[in-house]
């Protein structure tokens, strides 16, 4: 392997808008990983099946973008091998950097902005280990153990500027109901921290 050109696993790049979160409608590049550290039954990314890409082909498809906001997403970022290389190489030409990861593990420095999606089904894992400061949580409601627990849980785990429920599709329904009357109870309870709804807009209006 070249260390000045490292291989990374790579499901896609592209450029569209940010769909969830507090960044919604960001125009931004977006770096797909190939591999992950959890196996969410509900997602919806083919992160076992991609290419290797060294850093000089990656960077070569991130300039022929106009957008200078990249997302790093999986998979799990995290994981990646020499991920720091790849970073240094996007901060040199001047890109606003955020994550999306699911908070196992440390986040590189060189990130501009977090969104960490912590997994209910995985609670055992957060209980061992976990970031503890981000910018974003988004929970997505699965079909896990009791998730009004785990998102007091998350709360005490993870200090972030904003907090979300996304919900999930489930047997090809997306489970809103469960999830808007789950933000009623987090939200009834008396306390400052407000959670909000982050559903995948991208979805609905048809794009990438």
């Amino acid at each position: 392997m070249n260390n000045n050109d490292p291989i990374y696993a790579i499901v896609e790049i592209f450029q569209s808008l940010q769909g969830e979160g507090s960044n919604t409608g960001m125009p931004a590049i977006f770096i797909r990983f190939g591999k992950c550290n959890l196996a969410c039954v509900w997602c919806n990314t083919d992160y076992k099946h991609f290419k290797k890409m060294p850093l000089s082909e990656i960077m070569q498809k991130v300039r022929s973008f106009s957008a200078k906001n990249i997302i790093i997403t999986g998979g799990e970022p995290s994981i990646q091998p020499q991920i720091d290389k790849l970073l240094i190489a996007l901060k040199a030409e001047n890109y606003f950097i955020a994550i999306e990861s699911n908070g196992l593990k440390p986040i590189p420095q060189a990130i501009d902005y977090i969104a960490v999606s912590p997994k209910c089904y995985y609670w055992n894992k957060y209980r061992q280990e976990c970031i503890s400061k981000a910018d974003e949580v988004r929970i997505v409601v699965d079909e896990g153990e009791d998730i009004f627990a785990f998102c007091e849980f998350i709360e005490q785990k993870i200090n972030a500027k904003y907090y979300y429920l996304s919900p999930c599709e489930i047997r090809l329904q997306m489970n809103l109901l469960e999830t808007i009357t789950l933000l009623g109870r987090l939200n009834q309870r008396q306390s400052k921290l407000k959670w909000q709804l982050s559903i995948q807009s991208h979805k609905l209006i048809g794009i990438e």
